[in-house]
């Protein structure tokens, strides 16, 4: 363990498995993270559809619904990515920079950045800071995807490119985001590097 930190961190899922619901490795990688520096975590997701019942298979039925999630209990908050960040918590997979954030979504996203608490972000997960909060210009990445980087920007938010076993870290906004899975030929120990670099940040910075 590098440190103990009493820290509290909210973990949004969307399901389970990267096609629909979250990418599980990605939110593996994230739970693996904070426990190795010692924060303590919850995970939620929304109660629609069945995201709340498959979400419990990656946290073994530790989920919450997240409209029980409120900043005032917790330090931070990640969203892994997976398309389920793209199809369940937005439809950004299906409206791009025109779409809609799913309302309890947008709530927390608002709530932590209105709080100055720190928001990670992974893989396609950018497109819920975009979508809520782009127009503050934001610099958040989903790596090196020139499409999808476009898409992007035409919120407002402003796109860095990076590695897949790196991240970038907004400071002034408290917005972290690692690529991860964006890169499709990724290895999950690159995976697992960028995503714990930007929770060793996070956490520091909660």
């Amino acid at each position: 363990m590098i440190n103990q930190l009493d820290r509290k961190i909210a973990v949004v899922l969307s399901g389970c498995g990267h096609t629909d619901g979250t990418e599980i490795t990605e939110a593996v990688s994230t739970l693996i993270a904070l426990s190795e520096v010692g924060a303590q975590y919850q995970c939620f997701a929304p109660d629609i559809g069945n995201s709340l019942e498959m979400s419990k298979r990656i946290a073994r039925g530790n989920v919450q619904p997240i409209d029980k999630l409120r900043s005032r209990d917790f330090d931070g908050v990640v969203f892994p990515g997976g398309y389920g960040a793209a199809k369940v918590l937005s439809n950004f997979a299906e409206a791009g920079a025109g779409g809609k954030v799913l309302p309890e979504v947008a709530r927390v996203i608002k709530e932590f950045h209105g709080d100055a608490k720190p928001i990670g972000v992974i893989c396609i997960a950018p497109n819920l800071i975009a979508l809520t909060l782009g127009k503050e210009g934001v610099e958040l990445t989903i790596g090196n995807d020139d499409a999808a980087a476009a898409v992007i920007e035409k919120t407002g938010a402003r796109h860095t490119s990076c590695p897949v076993d790196d991240y970038i870290s907004d400071r002034d906004h408290k917005v972290l985001s690692a690529p991860a899975y964006m890169y499709d030929d990724a290895k999950p120990f690159e995976v697992y590097t960028g995503i714990r670099k930007m929770i060793l940040e996070l956490v520091e910075m909660a």
